[in-house]
């Protein structure tokens, strides 16, 4: 599928991989393989952001993905996000859509996801210990997924 259909179709919280459709280099091949990789990865869909006009310039819709933490002893010292105009030439697929009845918790009003919960309650407590004054909570319904399959949206 494409960035675009990504943009259009998919709900935040949803694990998308995406590949230039190469093959994987051996091992050996350690600058080979870090460049596939940069080009070949995945991660959890956290925001959107719509096409917008700075001077004479033109920025194309976008999305970003949580690619992963790194750091240790349940400090995480880097976060890694990549993101994605809607004319990129890689493939996207949706590995996993948010499970219906879980929660969204956003940084602020039509922001960024920064945790995706079992139920409400269970959002309700992580804000609790996390801090993000501006927080907005969103349900998953049935009418997004089912949207979706109504409308032959149903990613791959």
């Amino acid at each position: 599928m494409s960035a675009s259909l990504i943009f259009d179709l998919v709900p935040l919280g949803a694990i998308v991989k995406y590949s230039d459709g190469t093959p994987r280099p051996p091992e050996r091949h350690r600058k080979k393989l870090a460049a596939w990789e940069n080009r070949n990865n995945g991660g959890r869909l956290i925001a959107k952001r719509p096409r917008h006009v700075v001077g004479s310039t033109t920025i194309l819709e976008s999305f970003t993905l949580h690619e992963g933490d790194f750091g240790s002893g349940g400090v995480v010292v880097l976060r890694v996000h990549r993101s994605f105009s809607i004319d990129s030439d890689l493939k996207f697929t949706v590995v996993e859509r948010p499970a219906i009845g879980s929660v969204v918790v956003l940084d602020r009003p039509d922001g960024e996801l920064v945790h995706l919960a079992e139920h409400h309650a269970a959002a309700e407590n992580w804000l609790k210990s996390h801090g993000y004054p501006h927080a907005i909570l969103k349900p998953v319904t049935a009418d997004q997924v089912a949207g979706d399959v109504v409308e032959g949206r149903a990613a791959a």
